[in-house]
């Protein structure tokens, strides 16, 4: 129950902040995540030795990952691909404060085998370490506020929040296939598939 109210007030809380895509990103690796988790951890907790540095080593290339995102401006960028208020103020309040605090208290529960902390650490392999691949996709989409435009744009969104310094990132007014994140989204896909591999793996031998 609890673990379904996680998914609930962030899909509600990124739907009423930003919009649509975040929804879309939470809830679908959320979902996988629920029940991944309720076949293997939350029924024999994998022991803390074998998921707690697939974890940490996870969340350090997220790090990396989400430094790369930051300097290129990547929640402005968002914005101006699908229409929504994704700032910079959001982003850093998401994932430079709000992240790592859940990033500890999971690594603490891991340790103790606390079930919920296996819920959040499958949500973050199956997140990081899958759905970043989309970072290669968004350049090849077209913006849904001026895509000619090369120029920074700021001003009000759709849903009426002012969004400062929007980049436009679409392969086909830029000639540069880039996109904010996408030179280091590997990072965090590579552990984060390896622990989903390592853990369905221990998984089956308990």
């Amino acid at each position: 129950m609890v673990a379904v109210l996680f998914l609930i007030v962030a899909m509600w809380a990124g739907y009423t902040a930003i919009g649509p895509p975040p929804v879309a990103i939470v809830g679908g690796s959320g979902v996988v995540a629920f029940v991944i988790w309720q076949r293997s951890y939350l029924r024999r907790p994998v022991d803390p030795s074998v998921i707690l540095p697939l974890f940490l080593l996870t969340v350090a290339a997220l790090d990396v990952h989400m430094a790369e995102e930051y300097l290129a401006r990547f929640g402005p960028a968002m914005s101006r691909l699908f229409d929504i208020s994704w700032t910079e103020r959001s982003f850093l309040l998401i994932f430079a404060f709000v992240g790592p605090c859940l990033y500890a208290l999971t690594a603490i529960g891991l340790y103790y085998r606390v079930p919920l902390a296996g819920f959040l650490a499958w949500f973050i392999f199956i997140g990081p370490g899958v759905a970043e691949f989309t970072h290669f996709i968004f350049p090849l989409l077209r913006p849904a506020i001026q895509p000619h435009v090369a120029a920074p744009l700021s001003l009000t969104v759709s849903n009426g929040r002012f969004v400062a310094e929007m980049r436009n990132y679409w392969l086909h007014t830029t000639g540069r296939y880039y996109f904010p994140g996408m030179y280091t989204a590997v990072l965090p896909m590579i552990p984060g598939i390896w622990a989903i591999r390592r853990l369905v793996r221990a998984s089956r031998q308990q």
